[in-house]
């Protein structure tokens, strides 16, 4: 309870700092407070659902704040909308809900997965890390499993920045990248952890 009262006030704080770039509060699904780029000092990092009638297939925003060095004010510095899927609505479909958190090395984890309907089940996280005064996506890691075939499963963790890559087990490589959130996309994962086959 005590951090989703500091997560609001976080938000407040960002929403007056920059009010162009005001976020309804009723968009924000999930939020997560951390020291993204270790100056001692709480930042935060949404997911924002899209504006109604937005129907992309990766509709869900993801902006993250620093503060602001000279008044402690929290400023957005990346915005990345229709980066990832998942059920942002009110009674939605249970396991298909996203999410955001802040891991204990100081960077944000995002989950987006399907663990609801269909046979084809999965679930992906994407890591970020502030680099170069940049969000990069440092991790993919990708589960799948087929509830009607419980042999059929897979997993993949691609450590993007160093191209190093698990599948199932087995250790390969892939190409080693720098890419920012606003820049990625989900088929560079795919395509890494399918580099193998």
């Amino acid at each position: 309870m005590k951090s989703v009262a500091r997560a609001l006030i976080l938000l407040s704080a960002a929403s007056a700092a920059r009010a162009e770039d005001t976020i309804p509060p009723g968009r924000i699904v999930d939020a997560a407070i951390g020291d993204w780029n270790k100056d001692g000092k709480p930042d935060l990092a949404l997911l924002v659902a899209p504006p109604a009638g937005d129907d992309a297939d990766n509709p869900i925003g993801i902006y993250i704040y620093l503060r602001d060095d000279e008044h402690s004010l929290l400023k957005l510095v990346a915005s990345a909308p229709h980066k990832i899927w998942g059920s942002v609505e009110p009674g939605g479909i249970v396991g298909q809900e996203p999410s955001i958190s802040a891991l204990p090395n100081g960077s944000i984890a995002i989950v987006s997965q399907n663990d609801s309907v269909g046979r084809d089940r999965w679930q992906q996280t994407l890591t970020l890390a502030y680099r170069n005064n940049s969000f990069v996506v440092a991790g993919y890691t990708y589960g799948s499993r087929d509830t009607l075939n419980p042999d059929d499963s897979h997993s993949c963790d691609y450590n993007v920045l160093t191209g190093k890559v698990t599948k199932d087990g087995k250790n390969q490589k892939a190409e080693a990248r720098t890419v920012t959130i606003q820049d990625w996309q989900d088929d560079f994962g795919q395509k890494a952890c399918d580099s193998g086959k």
